[in-house]
């Protein structure tokens, strides 16, 4: 891969610029007339950041990423230790936002809280965006946020910026290009690769300790080709689709809790000191 600049690599101010294009993508209940446009002059940022993350999330990257990432090898730490490192990529000169990271994960799960969720959906609501550390550990942003999609296989055309893919080095990998690629029919999302980011990071982390639904939330929750669009059904098992209302309920709660109302820190402590050790040992491989 060529030697970029930051900027190349990191063409959003911040990575909440991300979910913000999602929010609006996405957002439930709009009349036509309310969605936004999204293209490259409308939104250049996200356009650049889609150009990067297509070009290079090849079936060779993520299997060298999954490789590095997926032996867990960083050490171990508490949750409470993950979200702290996870602190120090708040911005401190962003005029628009004085939440901490551990702020807007504690807003998602509150939200699910609130409305009675069960426990283990609320600790999955708090862990989900932790694996955004991998920015802390050197990957650019193109390789840690954007809507995923299976790699290896052709590509859905209900993925976000699909003109970006022209430049990617596997459409010259004729197997690449079918329908199935390098699956079988029906595999299982489980047994695909997914292009590299947060999302499958956390669930390897978390998979020892939590069930199916939580680890579809965290593996899955930015396949929206998937779960919007219905794409790559054709991979898909009984078990995917019975998993998928799941992991659209987990998405409401990720696209539409965060706000500007501080979480009280020191009272929502105790809480989930109980709730990470009803599920989780003290710290984890990382």
């Amino acid at each position: 891969m060529s030697t970029t600049t930051a900027v190349e690599q990191n063409p959003l101010a911040d990575l909440d610029d991300w979910d913000d294009f999602l929010e609006g993508r996405y957002k439930e209940g709009k009349s036509e007339e309310e969605f936004r446009v999204y293209d490259a002059t409308a939104t250049p940022g996200v356009a650049e950041f889609y150009r990067l993350n297509h070009e290079n999330q090849t079936v060779d990257y993520v299997m060298e990423r999954e490789k590095t990432y997926f032996s867990l090898n960083k050490g171990q730490k508490t949750i409470w230790e993950a979200a702290e490192f996870l602190n120090t990529l708040v911005d401190d000169s962003d005029p628009d936002t004085d939440l901490t990271q551990i702020e807007h994960l504690l807003q998602t799960s509150e939200a699910m809280r609130r409305d009675g969720q069960p426990r283990w959906m609320i600790l999955t609501g708090f862990i989900h965006d932790l694996g955004k550390c991998l920015c802390l550990y050197g990957e650019p942003q193109w390789g840690v946020v954007g809507d995923t999609f299976p790699v290896g296989c052709a590509w859905s055309k209900d993925i976000v910026f699909p003109e970006y893919f022209a430049k990617n080095p596997d459409r010259n990998v004729a197997k690449y290009q079918t329908k199935y690629g390098i699956y079988e029919p029906n595999c299982g999302l489980e047994n695909v690769h997914m292009s590299f980011g947060h999302d499958g990071y956390i669930a390897e982390v978390m998979k020892p300790y939590l069930r199916d639904e939580s680890l579809y939330m965290l593996r899955f929750h930015s396949f929206y080709p998937w779960h919007k669009h219905g794409a790559y059904d054709h991979l898909c098992t009984d078990k995917d689709r019975s998993m998928l209302d799941w992991v659209l309920k987990f998405n409401q709660y990720d696209l539409y809790s965060k706000g500007h109302t501080k979480p009280n820190m020191q009272e929502l402590k105790p809480y989930y000191d109980d709730l990470f050790a009803e599920f989780l040992p003290p710290t984890l491989a990382w």
